[in-house]
């Protein structure tokens, strides 16, 4: 086991350590719109509707404004571009930051909604902007998205037409503008074809409302033929008693998820022997699976096979698993490998740590490397023994604790005792002068001193004058 380890060597932990971090830490859904972009009508994410009714420079809008500038953009959408009222009156509704821009526009004469009325009959909008908005999604996440050379919704007939259909199988529609994000390919099948698509997950026994709700979360599973390990999944999940309520009840609309990968971890969770244990270990830790679909398991798995712990202990791991998600247990364990990278132990011990005491390893979120030797008043090579002797002290090492001195080991008075018969074998014991200006020279363990000097004379150099050597560097200060 520990010759694999070695066999890898610290580069190779450490560059696979690095990636992991960078993969990991980058946020998720942050808003970025590029340069190239022109934002239109784009306003700050502060300003997103709330019951107070704030502009984007802080200036309250009244409601009545409000509701007849939305009743204005209703006629306009409906009336005067064909849309349909539903689809309209969503559009008018759900779009608070297009319209709070659009207000910003508008000279308001009076009568706000005829203002508005006006203003649109000679200023043309981009209809692909509060459309986007009414279906969820942030000026920061559509922007990207919208067609460069279209402005009405009536120039892009697929979008709408499928667009439709979901509404009409039972997505929420601001749930669709997710599915457009993450698979704008579903909204460019053509006529029927969706429709087509969803009707074959239903003759396998899925109902509307679990497919509707797994759309959102996974919008993949309706491009290309039916997604055959979405289906092994199900069928899995359905043999150990999981039925189609609780598989919705543990998905989450923060993730995507890719069921190729979570049929992966149901393959690795067999090769390491859990069947049997499989049913109990899910209903006890669903995240396992879900959590990033299952990529966080993944990651842990092959960081310790690349430690060389063979798969029965991943596996025992696993059914000692505790209540944390994995992407937190990944973090500290990583968080331990740094800390002993830090302290500078050797590798074949931290092999030895990882391999013996995963569970405590990836319990634990440590402290700065640097507080923890400040806080336990000790150097980083005594750091390494105690480790190694009690493994168990790093869970009382974490953020937030209180972490007290070690306890003194007696090795100072020891060195201290060895440091002077050193110096008193060399005969500088009649001189305490001398013998002081030994000990500041000297700095080194009393042992170690003993250790080199005869190591000096064993290399052939007369005992006598390496003695006087060591009275010339004395003497020097």
């Amino acid at each position: 086991m520990m010759t694999r380890f070695q066999k890898l060597g610290n580069p190779s932990i450490l560059k696979w350590v690095s990636s992991y971090f960078v993969e990991n830490q980058q946020k998720m859904g942050s808003c970025h719109i590029p340069q190239s972009q022109s934002p239109r009508l784009y306003i700050t994410e502060r300003s997103v509707l709330s019951q107070r009714c704030y502009g984007e420079d802080g200036v309250r809008i009244p409601r009545a404004t409000l509701k007849e500038a939305q009743t204005a953009l209703l006629e306009y959408l409906h009336s005067t571009r064909s849309i349909q009222f539903v689809d309209a009156e969503n559009m008018s509704k759900n779009s608070p930051h297009f319209l709070r821009k659009l207000l910003k526009k508008v000279e308001i004469v009076k009568d706000v909604r005829r203002s508005m009325s006006r203003f649109l009959r000679y200023h043309p909008i981009n209809e692909f902007e509060p459309f986007f908005e009414s279906l969820g999604l942030k000026p920061c996440e559509y922007t990207p998205l919208l067609p460069r050379d279209l402005m009405f919704l009536s120039d892009d007939c697929l979008l709408l037409e499928n667009y439709r259909v979901l509404c009409e199988f039972g997505v929420e529609r601001n749930k669709i503008g997710q599915i457009y994000k993450k698979a704008v390919q579903v909204f460019q099948h053509d006529f029927g074809v969706l429709l087509l698509k969803l009707q074959a997950y239903q003759k396998l026994g899925l109902s509307q409302s679990f497919m509707a709700k797994i759309i959102v979360y996974s919008p993949h599973v309706l491009i290309g033929d039916i997604d055959i390990k979405f289906i092994k999944v199900l069928e899995i999940l359905n043999g150990l008693g999981f039925d189609y309520a609780w598989i919705k009840e543990h998905l989450s609309e923060k993730e995507f998820y890719n069921w190729s990968m979570i049929f992966r971890v149901f393959k690795f969770f067999r090769e390491m022997g859990c069947s049997s244990e499989l049913g109990g270990l899910i209903s006890q830790h669903p995240w396992l699976l879900f959590e990033g679909s299952g990529g966080r398991v993944l990651s842990l798995i092959a960081f310790l096979l690349k430690f060389g712990l063979p798969m029965d202990g991943i596996s025992s791991m696993f059914l000692q698993f505790p209540e944390i998600q994995v992407s937190h247990f990944v973090s500290n364990i990583i968080r331990c490998f740094l800390f002993f990278q830090e302290i500078e132990m050797e590798v074949d011990e931290i092999g030895k740590i990882v391999c013996s005491y995963p569970i405590l390893l990836g319990s634990c979120t440590l402290k700065k490397t640097s507080s923890l030797l400040h806080d336990l008043n000790v150097g980083k090579k005594r750091l390494c023994k105690y480790i190694q002797e009690n493994p168990q002290e790093l869970s009382k090492w974490g953020m937030g604790t209180r972490v007290r001195p070690l306890p003194d080991s007696g090795e100072g008075v020891e060195s201290q005792k060895l440091k002077t018969k050193f110096f008193l074998d060399l005969g500088y014991g009649e001189n305490p002068n001398m013998l002081k200006k030994a000990f500041k020279v000297f700095r080194g363990r009393g042992g170690e001193l003993q250790e080199r000097f005869d190591t000096i004379v064993n290399a052939g150099l007369d005992q006598e004058d390496v003695s006087k050597m060591v009275l010339v560097s004395i003497s020097a200060v």
